[in-house]
């Protein structure tokens, strides 16, 4: 595992056991980020993305920690090997961070707009990549396009649940994702994008508990690939309960295409006073019993 030293700006590389405690970026991409092949030469310091190096190390600095893990400049990308194992274990790496700061490029400042207005609309929410990073962590921190510190994950659970229609129990605990149906899961991705197809699939992964090769090419089979590798994990057959196509359309394949074929298609309650099983009761179901890498209902 690499990660970026706050102090030096240099990429280290860990081995086994030896990591130490570090913090993490979620972010949007954009036209200017700096790879690890910049941050090893001559990193281009005009660059934005080079700026949201440096601003996402000096709040790490400032909560204490030497380290920080960023997916543009701690990956080889011209590594297939280690694209595939980045990719593979990106939902541990974020699991096992002591904190992920979320940083929105579109999010204006507090003077601008009220949070409550301001955040739904921001693309953070809409990015396939995104999901899992605001799910795994044991907690996110929000900066808006300043670098000023909006609110925690802990602290907005409401409004993200609102926005992502992601469950409350998730959001403050990622072992829920255990007693969540497969097609629920899905659903939270439905109307979120990438901008490779086959990431659809790939950015899904660590919500799952799988692994599997990166195909880059194969398109649509990704996704395919993605939820046979599911079932052969569990017999929650809510994942072939998906409701694609247009009508009239005569439906041939027993996969969904893609997420937004298992769109949201029942109402879920998310009264987290209540507690997680009565996200199932309001379906008219049992909540399913999952253990982890072994999803079954019991």
């Amino acid at each position: 595992m690499r990660l970026l030293n706050t102090q030096t700006l240099k990429v280290d590389l860990f081995m086994g056991q030896t990591i130490p405690a570090y913090a993490a970026l979620s972010h949007t991409w954009g036209d200017e980020e700096v790879s690890l092949q910049d941050m090893q030469s001559t990193p281009p310091r005009t660059a934005e993305g080079f700026r949201k190096v440096e601003e996402a190390c000096r709040v790490a600095r400032s909560d204490g920690y030497d380290y920080v893990w960023i997916d543009t400049c701690c990956i080889d990308k011209t590594s297939s090997a280690e694209l595939s194992e980045a990719i593979n274990s990106m939902f541990r790496w974020y699991q096992d961070a002591d904190v992920c700061y979320a940083y929105l490029v579109d999010l204006p400042p507090e003077t601008e707009a009220a949070l409550g207005d301001a955040l739904p609309t921001c693309k953070y929410f809409t990015r396939g990549w995104t999901l899992q990073e605001l799910i795994a962590p044991q907690d996110v921190h929000f900066y808006d396009s300043t670098w000023a510190l909006r609110g925690s994950r802990r602290a907005l659970v409401d409004l993200i649940s609102e926005i992502t229609s992601i469950e409350i129990e998730v959001l403050l605990d990622a072992d829920e994702l255990y007693c969540v149906p497969v097609a629920t899961k899905m659903s939270w991705a439905s109307k979120r994008v990438t901008t490779r197809i086959e990431d659809i699939a790939y950015c899904l992964l660590g919500l799952f508990d799988i692994n599997m090769p990166l195909l880059y090419g194969e398109g649509r089979k990704a996704f395919r690939r993605l939820q046979e590798e599911v079932m052969r994990k569990t017999n929650d057959l809510s994942l072939l309960a998906w409701v694609g196509g247009t009508p009239g359309e005569e439906i041939r394949e027993i996969w969904a295409r893609s997420p937004a074929d298992l769109r949201p298609v029942q109402r879920r309650t998310r009264d987290h006073q209540q507690g997680s099983a009565h996200l199932y009761a309001a379906a008219g179901g049992e909540r399913p019993r999952y253990e982890r890498g072994q999803t079954s209902f019991s």
